[in-house]
């Protein structure tokens, strides 16, 4: 990562930061800047008006449960009253084409990582659609299973199959499983969500694909594809230990839900499989062809777009052998379900990404890349890095990323750059991935799970458990500087 000046032919990552420590950077005396324009505006009243600004949006977005509000709308205002606010201040001191530059790089950060979550939204709502997810419920459900099993099945299924799917996919389809298996048992509910939710974002944070923030860390180039694996012990232990109590609260019985017969639709497989040969393929752009990884994803959407014209042009000759098989054995339900099938649609996939989210994350990097810019993070790189122990430092912003997002947390980090070891890097990976289990509203997972399991799981349900969730927070923390403290001497 580069400092931002404005030199065309130095570029620069900008990234984003979270707004209760940009009220504290108020406090301390300017100092050395990580990012910063060629006009310092931390001690003047634009930049005040931008922090402000920055605040009263970001306490809109933590307010999304109670107003209504989708979380996308306040900062995307903020992002351009903020940027707005810093063209002026250059128009007017001649220096236009510089603040023009800083926006273009903070927009090109945030289009890579777009366009990579949006395929990866857009292959699991391709198997969504397949029913590949309504099969493991219908499992479940014919398998049996108590709600101490189904606790710790559908915590270890987030736990799996996070760090492909991504945390916040991956805790909606375990919510939406328990839901619809538990269906009226609130306690259970409860109980089984906050596990969910601290098993996704356990699971993400071992992974470049669990989570925005593993992802922003992986393309910066600081942690290698391999090296996020070393996480995984630290991250199993943040899982098991609250898991391990709150297993001891659920009762020993069984559900009284009805089982569903549930069929995969055609192709659903071949799109699992493709969904993993794409990932292969940004795994290696980025390790073999040193390219960014949205060039492997954007070549695995080419993929599903293929294959989805595959299944458009032969489902007519397909159509006509099941009917035939049907009519044979006189099976008219399924008959019947024929009629019923539509062709494929990729762009249908796309269209139901979570929007919302991809628009909140523009509104965020550009809401934090012009404070950047304005030189606050200067500020803060100085104030946690320096005056602080980096081990301290990167513990703390896994706290504060339980109350603040932790995609602004983790975009402060990457743009400071402070100078610490791989083991630091690796510990503020660690704390901002599972910091954010401690509240409800301390992940993305967390947010989305009480607004599909609204009424069973809820903020203070969720805070009720927080002191056994700061117990694996402390131990993950604790195995990671154990087994990996060889990592903490190691620069660059």
């Amino acid at each position: 990562m580069l400092t931002l000046h404005h030199d065309p032919g130095q570029p620069r990552y900008s990234r984003c930061w979270p707004f209760l420590l940009a009220t504290l950077l108020l406090l301390f005396t300017p100092a050395a800047f990580a990012v910063t324009g060629d006009v310092d505006l931390t001690t003047s009243a634009v930049g005040y008006i931008a922090v402000v600004v920055f605040v009263l949006a970001y306490a809109l977005v933590m307010a999304e449960e109670k107003i209504h509000m989708r979380k996308s709308k306040p900062v995307l205002v903020a992002a351009g009253i903020i940027w707005g606010l810093i063209g002026w201040v250059y128009v007017q001191n001649g220096m236009s084409e510089t603040s023009e530059y800083a926006f273009r790089v903070t927009l090109l950060e945030f289009t890579e990582l777009m366009l990579f979550l949006l395929v990866a939204m857009t292959y699991i709502n391709a198997m969504e659609e397949r029913r590949v997810f309504d099969a493991l419920r219908s499992w479940m459900l014919r398998k049996g299973f108590n709600y101490r099993t189904l606790f710790w099945l559908t915590g270890g299924l987030a736990f799996i199959l996070s760090p492909i799917a991504d945390n916040l996919t991956t805790a909606l389809l375990m919510c939406a499983v328990i839901t619809k298996v538990a269906e009226g048992d609130k306690r259970f509910i409860n109980l089984a969500c906050i596990n969910i939710v601290v098993a996704a974002n356990a699971g993400g944070a071992f992974s470049p694909f669990g989570d925005i923030t593993t992802l922003m860390v992986w393309q910066a180039g600081i942690i290698q594809f391999q090296e996020f694996f070393i996480l995984f012990i630290p991250s199993l232990v943040n899982f098991l230990i609250p898991a391990a109590v709150m297993s001891l609260f659920i009762k020993d019985q069984k559900p009284s839900s009805v089982y569903e017969d549930v069929q995969l639709k055609r192709g659903a497989r071949r799109i699992i499989a493709l969904f993993l040969l794409t990932i292969v393929t940004a795994v290696l752009c980025h390790t073999l062809l040193h390219l960014p990884p949205v060039l492997g994803m954007m070549t695995g959407l080419g993929y599903l777009q293929f294959f989805g014209y595959y299944l458009r042009q032969s489902l007519p000759r397909s159509l006509e052998r099941k009917r035939e098989r049907y009519s044979r054995l006189g099976d008219n339900k399924k008959l019947e379900q024929l009629g019923g099938v539509v062709p494929f649609d990729v762009f249908s996939r796309v269209a139901r990404a979570e929007w919302d989210t991809l628009l909140f994350f523009y509104g965020v990097v550009m809401c934090v890349g012009g404070l950047g810019f304005m030189g606050y993070l200067g500020l803060l790189s100085e104030a946690l890095y320096t005056g602080w122990n980096a081990t301290w430092a990167n513990i703390a912003l896994g706290v504060v990323s339980a109350v603040v997002d932790n995609i602004p947390v983790m975009f402060a980090v990457l743009t400071m750059e402070p100078d610490m070891s791989h083991g630091h890097w690796l510990l503020i990976t660690l704390t901002a991935g599972v910091g954010g289990s401690l509240l409800s509203i301390g992940s993305a997972a967390g947010v989305a799970v009480m607004g599909q399991a609204r009424g069973s799981y809820t903020f203070l349900g969720h805070l009720r458990w927080s002191p056994v969730i700061l117990l694996g927070y402390i131990a993950s923390i604790a195995v990671h500087m154990w087994l990996n403290a060889g990592s903490f001497g190691v620069f660059g």
